[in-house]
């Protein structure tokens, strides 16, 4: 099946500085120390990351990230249980965006 998305790209992410290595590696350093335990564990902070993969429908951070919280020892129900929450949070973003949509059509309709 041919697709916009190779899933072989996700191995070449270390390659992003190629066309500008100062700004990658500034980028890999900010998101390593992003990824490190701290208030949150790793567990948590994959676990966000697989939800934030689905909400901006990245399929190499889907992939990644599903693997990552496996490694992490969580489970399909906990993993769709973020996805979820993120599907719940992208729903209400748009949801709550009509009262501009409410709003206008009232001014128009006066």
């Amino acid at each position: 099946m041919k697709t916009y998305y190779n899933p072989d790209d996700l191995k070449k992410f270390g390659n992003i500085g190629e066309f500008q290595k100062p700004m990658a590696d500034k980028f890999f350093e900010y998101y390593g120390e992003v990824f490190k335990e701290g208030a949150l564990t790793a567990r948590e902070k994959s676990l966000i990351a697989l939800a934030v993969a689905h909400a901006v429908q990245c399929p190499y951070c889907i992939d990644a990230y599903t693997v990552d919280t496996m490694e992490k020892g969580c489970d399909e129900e906990q993993m769709m249980e973020a996805v979820h929450v993120a599907a719940a949070i992208r729903g209400g973003a748009s949801l709550v965006h009509s009262t501009q949509m409410m709003n206008k059509a009232k001014e128009i309709s006066m």
